[in-house]
């Protein structure tokens, strides 16, 4: 039996694992976010080890011959967050989390600093990346800063209170800028630039590594075997990856969450930081990946549906899709940068648009023009990665897993076909996510401490699931919503200059 917790941003996930690949067990405790100040985000870890005492203890209550039978437990989680803490391994401030935003002068900062960076770490600074949260903190509280004796990504810190250990692995670290992530080490370079150096990073690990062992008076509190290996574990969308057996070059998934992803794993590092691709390691060793990434994909259509007054985002939905082709060729566009936007455009003053309004569209033709700008936006992303990839048409990528709340819906999932001109396939379990991908990764430490071959271990455990429904793209759709997305790419360009100042 495996143990995966995903600590996300408004819920900690537990997930037990057989070698069956069946889901025993789940359970899940909400968390809450603080947003002191505007452009604001944290969340004290306290309550991170709260509520995965909680879930732990309730599979415990619920599950205890499954616990009794645990192997080892892999964490996934929230990239990019900072955790502070001194040399007792004290709390110094709250977590500033990946969707904070007030280190946008400090990310100027940083690239003046460090000419390389992107050569290093391959990536643009962004204020959601954890090198300028640290420039902020030493600018703006710099006695927290004096203090600081090591800097921890939010499921690394919660490793520390499972065993007492700073351990950080590949995927999560690569989301900081201060990791060299063609070679896999900490840079030297970008942790001077934030006036840090390497003994105040964690120990570095594979994410299918063994990284401790649990303490013993934990694993009697929950039910668990004594000496429960830890393993790396992966950032959320690296797991999500591993959950879904999306590890192997030309494998990839869509999600069409709150934000809106497409992840392709790759066998090597590929950076394109002019165009916003966030380029990244994998959670297994020798594999990377890069990623296109939008801010608001789901939440748009959760957003119109309650402007327009729906009961809920099926209704409107199933009004869109009376639409017949010459209503939705007619539609207004609509740019669905709701909260700014990273891929490819980098702009955190980007805002919403709808464009064509007439007095004769109702609520079907908004609903549509919001789920199409979104596939439209995933389409910019897709592209991007195009270039990542060296201009090449990306043929390898045979089909694409669609995950996320917008997989729901069959009408979104074959419109997103269409646009991407890629068959897209929806699994059952997909909703597991990260959760599912620790476990997975706390399998492999166990095959590797066992002596299992790598290669052995990744095809026995990273198995795709089960595909559920399977959408073809259509090329008679194709010319209509190439001449949409043209349209959406020049709207933009006409009113990017006014963003900053509405703003």
């Amino acid at each position: 039996m495996y143990l995966g917790l995903d600590l996300g941003t408004s819920e900690l996930k537990a997930l037990l694992l057989d070698e069956q690949h069946r889901i025993v067990a789940t359970a899940g405790e909400a968390l809450t976010l603080q947003r002191p100040q505007p452009l604001w985000s944290e969340q004290h870890p306290a309550d991170w080890w709260a509520a995965c005492d909680r879930a732990l203890q309730r599979l415990a209550a619920a599950q205890p011959t499954a616990m009794a039978r645990v192997r080892a437990l892999g964490l996934s989680g929230q990239m990019h967050g900072a955790v502070l803490v001194d040399a007792a391994d004290a709390v110094l401030r709250p977590a500033i989390l990946w969707n904070d935003g007030r280190s946008g002068d400090e990310c100027a900062e940083l690239e003046r600093r460090v000419p390389r960076l992107h050569q290093i770490a391959g990536n643009l600074a962004m204020p959601g990346f954890t090198a300028p949260k640290l420039l902020w903190v030493a600018k703006h509280e710099p006695e927290v800063f004096a203090r600081v004796d090591g800097v921890l990504l939010p499921k690394d810190w919660l490793r520390l209170q499972l065993c007492g250990e700073r351990i950080a692995e590949m995927s999560d670290a690569a989301g900081t800028l201060w990791l060299d992530v063609a070679a896999r080490r900490w840079s030297p370079e970008l942790l001077a630039a934030c006036s840090l150096n390497e003994a105040q990073m964690p120990r570095l690990v594979e994410g299918s590594e063994a990284a401790g062992r649990l303490k013993p008076e934990l694993a009697k509190r929950w039910g668990l075997p004594a000496e429960v290996l830890i393993a790396g574990g992966g950032g959320d969308n690296a797991a999500s990856a591993v959950g879904m057996g999306v590890v192997r070059p030309g494998e990839g998934f869509v999600s069409l969450g709150t934000s809106g992803v497409i992840f392709l794993a790759g066998a090597a590092f590929q950076p394109n930081p002019a165009e916003a691709v966030h380029a990244f390691c994998h959670a297994l060793p020798g594999r990377w990946h890069q990623m296109s990434v939008m801010l608001s994909a789901a939440n748009s259509l959760r957003w119109v549906t309650q402007l327009l007054g729906q009961p809920d985002e099926a209704a409107l939905l199933a009004q869109v899709a009376t639409l017949s082709d010459d209503q939705r060729a007619r539609a207004p566009l609509f740019l669905p940068y709701l909260s700014g936007e990273r891929t490819p455009h980098n702009n955190p003053h980007a805002q919403g648009v709808f464009f064509g309004l007439t007095g004769d569209h109702g609520a079907a033709v908004l609903g549509y023009a919001v789920i199409e700008g979104v596939s439209l936006a995933l389409l910019d992303g897709w592209l991007a990665l195009r270039q990542a990839a060296g201009n090449q048409p990306l043929e390898a990528v045979a089909a694409l897993s669609l995950v996320g709340g917008g997989a729901r819906s069959a009408l979104w999932a074959q419109l997103l076909a269409d646009v991407l001109q890629v068959p897209l396939h929806t699994h059952t379990g997909s909703e597991a996510g990260g959760a599912l991908g620790a476990a997975r990764l706390a399998w492999l430490a166990d095959l590797g401490e066992q002596g299992v071959a790598e290669v052995a271990a990744i095809a026995r455990v990273c198995l795709a699931p089960p595909i559920a429904q399977r959408f073809e793209p259509s090329s008679t759709a194709l010319a209509m919503l190439e001449v949409r997305h043209a349209r959406f790419r020049a709207l933009y360009k006409a009113v990017d200059g006014q963003f900053e100042a509405a703003a």
